[in-house]
């Protein structure tokens, strides 16, 4: 399986966990994430793909991420989880990559 594939998974995954949180916990969350999605729009800049994005989160890791969140919801430290956070971050931001639409890639790189 390839780094994508990978990273995709975990990042729908977090996705997942945020839209089943409680509304008061969910409230928390979607900030957290906001904040982090911000972050990666500094981070990649214009046009940028799904490889580009997937390499972001493997290569660098995500400990920036997790601050990003610590600074966001100082009193929740449950909402400091990178598998949902950071993970529902990417899952959304993922979809503003040029190669990805309709929740696939529409092709594949590499």
């Amino acid at each position: 399986m390839d780094t994508f594939s990978v990273a995709a998974f975990q990042w729908q995954e977090g996705a997942r966990r945020v839209r089943e949180a409680a509304p008061r916990e969910q409230h928390v969350l979607l900030a957290v994430v906001d904040a982090i999605v911000a972050e990666l729009r500094r981070k990649l800049g214009g046009p940028f793909s799904s490889d580009e994005l997937a390499t972001l989160y493997t290569a660098e890791g995500t400990d920036w991420a997790t601050s990003i969140a610590q600074r966001t919801a100082p009193e929740d430290p449950w909402a400091w989880d990178p598998r949902v956070t950071v993970d529902a971050a990417f899952a959304r931001y993922l979809r503003e990559a040029m190669d990805y639409a309709g929740g696939r890639r529409l092709y594949e790189t590499g």
